[in-house]
């Protein structure tokens, strides 16, 4: 389990749709600004597998140290650690094991009709803007404000599991901004920005689009990672004033060292002290591989020198500790929050004529893989707490889990890549929003704020700040008001690329809904197999997808949706 974690852990920590794809010319193109040689590396097998054999097992080694303080002396919760090692001991009794068989079938005929509605939607694709996915569901208009269903399985499953308030959020900022925002700033055209402007121009209106849920994501990010920080010190503080070595217990309230401890947890303690990792092993593995990191790293990237990465590994472990704590106690990993501040000082301290665009990106896949592979470490080490297996054994499943995500991972994009022509252009299938918003902020931090249109660091400062009240007003309101605040995070991703998929997550939401009021039991122990299948069977049809558009086999009929005039303009055309 913990080897197949670690492998789709690199998938995001890898940053193939964030930090490393923006290092693209596909990406630099639409970004306007430092697209230069100096600042594009486009993506290529050979050194994207190199990049992540260099960065992503020095965090395996970077708190291997530290698990006993975690895991046994502060009782961390690590709750999805912890809800995996109890749908593991679940299965392993009677009635655990009778669900599971209902819930893999259930998964299994969800996952067949995925697959066979992407096949089905596949021969409708001929040509761009084809098929069901440019269906406008909801008028012609709303379809250019990117308003429609698209019939995707994959945001109707994810919206299935996602939490009923991040999808009702999520819809929230598609309504804001593509159904008041930006309709209202177009009518700015020639005022705030230049009409000559394309709508794709990062001085036009994709200025305000990008830049805004930039501000959002930052904002949002900038409080969790303070609310953490003084959680984690107020947990060190009351370990000081107590003189007890269990400061938080699985609540994180204060623990008293006179607590009694159970049977259970004495066999879990002695079973996970008994199998130790030599801290020999993790330092002087830390320390080589640093070195190896420092010393090649600049041969992929000559613009990131050697004392960058030097400065990056000193403080790579403190911020690792800080994630994992924080994981610990609330399950929210902040590794794209590190790897956002990294951004920001490498690019400010390279600067714009030094490739100091490219930097930042390399520096973000340095900080985000250490601090996030830190804190898979620290949940899968969690699990095997709770389900008594060898911390050593899970070690080297992690180490063949990581080796093999820095192999099978960017395979895999490299195949996407190569596949389809348009993968990452705003508006096409896909889009890889991340990709420009991770790049335009490496610019933010070289070239400042000058860049921006008119009144638009204005609104991002609104948006900043509202982004940070909205949390607090999360965290101060009763639980029951709490609940209904939408999470400013979750707003911000449609800003940028449209709110086709916040519809299908919603549409998810309300399957679930309508589930959970019709039978609550049911909905509890299948939603989470239906979800996965209608997942899965979307994302393995994109593999024969993929190898048919390498085959060049094209779909027979291209679906398209036209407006009255403009089908009386073509049958014209036509002669019909």
């Amino acid at each position: 389990m913990a080897s197949h974690a670690n492998a789709y852990g690199i998938a995001f920590s890898g940053g193939f749709g964030t930090y490393l794809f923006g290092m693209s010319e596909t990406i630099a193109k639409q970004a306007t600004e430092a697209n230069n040689a100096q600042n594009v590396k486009n993506p290529h097998i050979g050194w994207m597998i190199g990049f992540l054999f260099l960065v992503s097992f020095i965090g395996l080694l970077a708190l291997v140290p530290l698990r006993k303080i975690m895991i046994v002396d502060y009782k961390l919760t690590y709750p999805s650690g912890t809800a995996t090692a109890y749908l593991i001991n679940g299965f392993h009794t009677p009635e655990g094991a009778k669900l599971a068989k209902k819930q893999v079938k259930e998964l299994g005929k969800f996952f067949l009709f995925s697959f066979v509605w992407g096949f089905f939607q596949w021969f409708y694709t001929a040509g761009d803007g084809c098929g069901f996915q440019s269906f406008p569901t909801l008028g012609l208009q709303a379809y250019k404000n990117r308003f429609y269903f698209d019939f995707s399985p994959t945001y109707v499953g994810v919206g299935m599991i996602c939490p009923h308030i991040v999808n009702v959020s999520v819809l929230l900022g598609g309504i804001l901004s593509w159904g008041i925002m930006w309709p209202l700033i177009r009518n700015k055209k020639g005022s705030w920005y230049a009409a000559s402007l394309s709508e794709t121009s990062l001085h036009g209106l994709q200025g305000y689009r990008v830049f805004i849920s930039i501000a959002l994501i930052l904002g949002d990010g900038l409080y969790n990672f303070v609310k953490v920080l003084i959680r984690t010190t107020a947990g060190f503080v009351v370990m000081m004033k107590k003189n007890s070595t269990l400061p938080v217990s699985n609540n994180g309230s204060p623990m008293v060292a006179t607590e009694a401890i159970s049977f259970d947890d004495e066999r879990r303690t002695e079973l996970f002290l008994k199998d130790q990792i030599p801290k020999k092993v993790a330092f002087g593995g830390y320390v080589a591989v640093a070195a190896v990191s420092i010393g090649t790293l600049p041969q992929i990237f000559p613009q990131l020198k050697w004392y960058y990465i030097l400065v990056a590994y000193v403080f790579a472990p403190v911020l690792a500790f800080c994630n994992a704590y924080g994981a610990g106690l609330t399950d929210w990993s902040l590794a794209s929050t590190y790897g956002k501040l990294a951004i920001f000082i490498f690019g400010a301290w390279a600067g714009a004529s030094n490739g100091g665009v490219l930097v930042g990106l390399a520096a973000c896949g340095v900080m985000m893989s250490i601090v996030s592979t830190a804190s898979d470490l620290m949940q899968d080490f969690k699990t095997g707490y709770l389900t008594l297996a060898s911390p050593r054994s899970m070690f080297v499943s992690q180490v063949i889990g990581t080796a093999m995500g820095c192999v099978i991972a960017p395979c895999v994009f490299w195949l996407f890549y190569k596949a389809f022509a348009d993968i990452g252009v705003s508006g096409t299938e896909y889009p890889a929003p991340y990709a420009i918003v991770y790049r335009n902020m490496a610019i933010l931090g070289v070239d400042g704020f000058s860049s921006l249109p008119k009144h638009c660091l204005t609104l991002c400062y609104i948006f900043f700040a509202a982004a940070i009240a909205i949390n607090l007003a999360r965290d101060l309101a009763p639980s029951k008001v709490a609940r209904f605040i939408p999470l400013p995070m979750a707003m911000a991703i449609p800003f940028y690329i449209g709110s086709y998929f916040a519809i299908d997550m919603f549409i998810g939401t309300v399957i679930l809904f309508v589930w959970e009021m019709v039978n609550k039991a049911k909905a509890e122990a299948f939603a989470p197999a239906v979800a996965s299948g209608l997942i899965c069977g979307d994302g393995i049809w994109t593999l024969p997808q993929s190898i048919l558009a390498l085959a060049k086999v094209k779909p027979p009929i291209c679906m398209k949706f036209l407006s009255r005039s403009v089908n009386a303009q073509v049958d014209g055309f036509l002669g019909n």
